[in-house]
């Protein structure tokens, strides 16, 4: 009980601090995504930054998260943290083959990378 509460405390400082600071966090991510933005802090740096970026087509908006290292799969998620599929990655470095088949063109936007080293 005593870690849950010291897990989200820091949560909340972090996120309040966060908020402070746009070029951190970019204000209108939803709550699910900054959650994942502070659980990849609260853990050591990956082999490789983790980047999130916003991918928009068919009038939908989705997140995409790039994984710690190798071979595994890079998630695009929605709105509320879901996963939709994973469009690369793996051990072929083609996903899954579960992402849905979009119509327009995807507008891609970095809006977050570790800065750690």
């Amino acid at each position: 009980m005593k870690n849950k509460f010291i897990q989200t405390a820091i949560i909340c400082v972090v996120l309040f601090l966060s908020n402070c600071r746009s070029s951190d966090i970019e204000m209108d991510l939803p709550y699910c995504i900054k959650t994942k933005i502070v659980s990849i802090l609260a853990n050591e740096v990956n082999n490789l930054a983790t980047q999130i970026w916003k991918w928009k087509v068919d009038d939908k908006t989705y997140y995409y998260i790039t994984s710690n290292c190798c071979d595994q799969y890079n998630y695009l998620y929605n709105s509320n943290c879901e996963i939709v599929c994973a469009p690369d990655g793996g051990i072929s470095g083609n996903g899954d083959g579960n992402c849905p088949s979009f119509t327009t063109e995807i507008q891609k936007t970095l809006v977050w990378e570790d800065p750690r080293d």
